[in-house]
């Protein structure tokens, strides 16, 4: 068995693992935090913080880095990964669908999401929001910066609770959110030292 085939196993095992460990109580909880309409409030008071720091003109500066940040984690985890690797989620998966817990959206339907999963765009969204605001918050009191981890590491582990995601997808999405998340937050310093040297 080739090294690729043993990692997809292991992926599999600890998504039923993972995705096995569910009551009702937690179903409603994990819907919610998957909802990227819960955090609405939170992306508002990032954009507050970005103001107070760095007054409206880093705020006009940081608003198109921080959509072209989320454009390249969330349309770049479609193009270069999912349309490319064109990996089923595992709600897709013939042989899991007795295995798996899978919820019911709000059409009635089971929730299984789109036809490809690797990478999570939630993943890679939201550890792209995370490190750049843990670099905007630097200084800020230190609970601040594993708090947004955890807050990322929680929205990519509801996509596996969910059924639609294997831990190896929210992982790379993860890394490849960080990664992005990394760059825009050295291009919005870059950009805001030479705004303030003008």
């Amino acid at each position: 068995m080739s090294l690729l085939h043993r990692l997809d196993a292991l992926d599999r095992e600890v998504f039923l693992a993972l995705n096995g460990v569910h009551w009702p109580g937690l179903d409603a909880f994990m819907w919610h935090v998957s909802d990227l309409k819960l955090w609405v409030p939170l992306y508002m008071l990032f954009l507050v913080v970005l103001q107070r720091r760095y007054g409206w003109r880093g705020l006009a500066l940081a608003v198109p880095v921080i959509a072209l940040m989320i454009l390249c984690t969330d349309t770049g985890s479609v193009l270069l990964f999912k349309n490319t690797v064109q990996r089923l989620r595992p709600s897709h998966v013939a042989e899991l669908q007795d295995r798996i817990h899978l919820l019911v959206g709000g059409d009635g339907q089971l929730y299984r999401g789109g036809r490809f999963g690797f990478v999570s765009s939630h993943a890679s969204n939201h550890f792209g929001i995370a490190v750049f605001m843990a670099g905007i918050f630097a200084g800020m009191p230190r609970w601040v910066a594993p708090a947004l981890f955890v807050w990322a590491a929680l929205i990519a582990y509801s996509r596996i609770y969910l059924g639609v995601h294997y831990p190896g997808d929210v992982l790379v999405g993860g890394l490849y959110g960080a990664l992005i998340g990394g760059v825009f937050l050295f291009t919005f310093r870059r950009l805001l030292r030479h705004a303030t040297t003008m």
